[in-house]
């Protein structure tokens, strides 16, 4: 007899249905695990081994053969233990195979039999909501899984209660969803004295998912503000929600089941690898810019980062997606989320000061920022000069708009590009316009259009920098309410795009010397 249980391998967030077989034979008594299991899961027998026998139940004395189908697919984890053991148990008659077999298992045995909570619970139980089937994972994980409505969730805390389910000695509720997770409102734009400037490009970031990069001297406030954009970013829609959890679920972060609906905020330190930063290692796993999609990813000291993982971020912020290329398989990780980088404007700090740069000015400024390649700086929509605020300010009372008032203000305009692109599902918000529906929704007047040219001319915008101070005058022009693209919203945003060939001019001026 061959006794059928069913679980999943991970393909990035996609989770596959593997097929687990279990045979029992007469001749000499083994216990052998095929399908290309890893280390984990070929010690996977030991402990189903000792789990059965704290539970007094004893192997048959013949040959124990488990494949697990597809055989080609690389079997990695230690969630095999669950789905083994049921397969065992129902090719030695203990429990009903009809039962087994309508059932997608995971989860980590224990010596004594108890059920250790793994990762990927979410994915797995959107896999067997697909294929109809009840979902059985550790007690750990149910809170978890739960939230995938279509799918019945049942989440013993040891085998034993598992095999009372399914013998009918006593049958489990279905597990419920864990608490969604409220948003940190502790940190306040109005807590910053000053930088008028860049909170505004903050609240444009926010409103349109446009990149940011800030550059100023040590303590200008770059860290503090950029600290504060999750308070103004709107709270994560169900399906973003259900697939930022997705990912962090295969990560391992989602607390005690609960799932957040505040847009995730990731601050990678500079000296990670790029395997950390894009995803990769042992399993392929996810890396930062995509357990920060449909969240923020902030880079502070971004020219400090090694070369080699800046120009890998320039694929993936065009695309959306990474992709994680092995031997046997190539996974895909989405990843649309909002880059800000934060730099000092040269090694040590103080370029614009004279009284305190090193020798090396201005030479020092342009190596530094030079690390960052031409190709990835033009992927900022935002370029923003942070300058130092005196020690003087710090005494003045708090000032400027809370992050409540901006934040209802950059709900208003997602809630326009949404409302604007209801039939497009790769397209949620302005950052991801492009061709002919970018024409068709951010085309300034007659007006702004000759600024735009102008400025194209006489600064040597590139393709994409002119698509991106589109994008930018569109999120502008929402955030106003206005539907057409004026020649102040392309002024404000060839304000930011251009500031480096700008930068000694004040805001008039240079808008002034771009119009010629």
């Amino acid at each position: 007899m061959v006794a059928r249980a069913y679980t999943v391998a991970f393909e990035g967030v996609q989770a596959r249905l593997v097929e687990v077989q279990c045979a029992t034979a007469p001749g000499l008594p083994g216990f052998s695990i095929v399908g290309l299991p890893d280390k984990a899961v070929s010690e996977a027998k030991e402990r189903v081994r000792s789990a059965l026998n704290a539970m007094s139940i004893a192997l048959p004395s013949k040959r124990i053969t488990v494949n697990m189908s597809p055989a080609d697919l690389p079997k990695e984890g230690s969630h095999f233990d669950l789905p083994i053991a049921l397969a065992l148990l129902a090719a030695i008659g203990i429990l009903p195979p009809e039962d087994v077999e309508s059932t997608v298992a995971l989860g980590e045995l224990s010596l004594d039999g108890k059920l250790i909570p793994v990762i990927g619970a979410l994915p797995a139980a959107m896999t067997a909501a697909e294929d109809d089937r009840t979902l059985l994972c550790p007690k750990g994980c149910g809170a978890e899984a739960a939230w995938v409505g279509a799918a019945h969730v049942i989440a013993p805390a040891t085998l034993t209660e598992a095999l009372h389910h399914y013998t009918g000695q006593r049958v489990l509720e279905p597990a419920k969803p864990g608490e969604v997770q409220g948003i940190d409102g502790t940190r306040d734009l109005r807590d910053v004295k000053g930088q008028e400037r860049a909170k505004r490009a903050l609240e444009i970031a926010a409103a349109g998912r446009h990149h940011l990069l800030m550059t100023g001297t040590p303590g200008s406030g770059k860290s503090m503000l950029s600290a504060r954009l999750p308070g103004i970013l709107p709270p994560l829609t169900a399906p973003e929600a259900l697939e930022t959890s997705m990912i962090h679920s295969l990560a391992g972060l989602l607390t005690e089941g609960g799932i957040s609906r505040t847009r995730p905020f990731r601050e990678p330190h500079h000296t990670a690898s790029m395997a950390a930063i894009v995803g990769g290692g042992r399993g392929a796993k996810p890396g930062e810019i995509s357990l920060a999609h449909n969240g923020v990813l902030f880079m502070d000291e971004f020219p400090e980062f090694p070369r080699m993982v800046l120009e890998t971020l320039r694929q993936p912020i065009e695309a959306g997606e990474v992709v994680v290329a092995r031997a046997n398989a190539h996974v895909r990780y989405p990843c649309r989320f909002m880059l800000i980088a934060a730099a000092n404007p040269c090694k040590c700090g103080y370029l614009s000061d004279p009284a305190r740069a090193c020798a090396r000015v201005p030479h020092c400024g342009e190596d530094y920022l030079g690390r960052i390649s031409g190709p990835l700086m033009d992927r900022f929509d935002l370029r923003l000069d942070v300058p130092p605020v005196a020690f003087t300010d710090l005494d003045l009372p708090e000032s400027g708009e809370s992050s409540a008032e901006v934040a209802a203000r950059v709900a208003t305009a997602r809630q326009r590009q949404s409302e604007r692109f209801t039939e497009m599902d790769q397209t949620r918000v302005n950052a991801d316009l492009e061709g002919k529906l970018l024409e068709e929704c951010a085309a300034p007047d007659t007006e702004g259009r000759a600024l735009l040219t102008r400025v194209a001319e006489k600064f040597g915008l590139s393709a994409r920098g002119y698509h991106r101070v589109l994008r930018v005058a569109r999120t502008i022009a929402d955030l106003e309410g206005v539907e057409t693209v004026q020649k102040p919203h392309v002024a404000e945003a060839i304000g930011f795009r251009l500031m480096e060939a700008q930068e000694a001019l004040p805001e008039s001026a240079r808008v002034e010397r771009a119009t010629g």
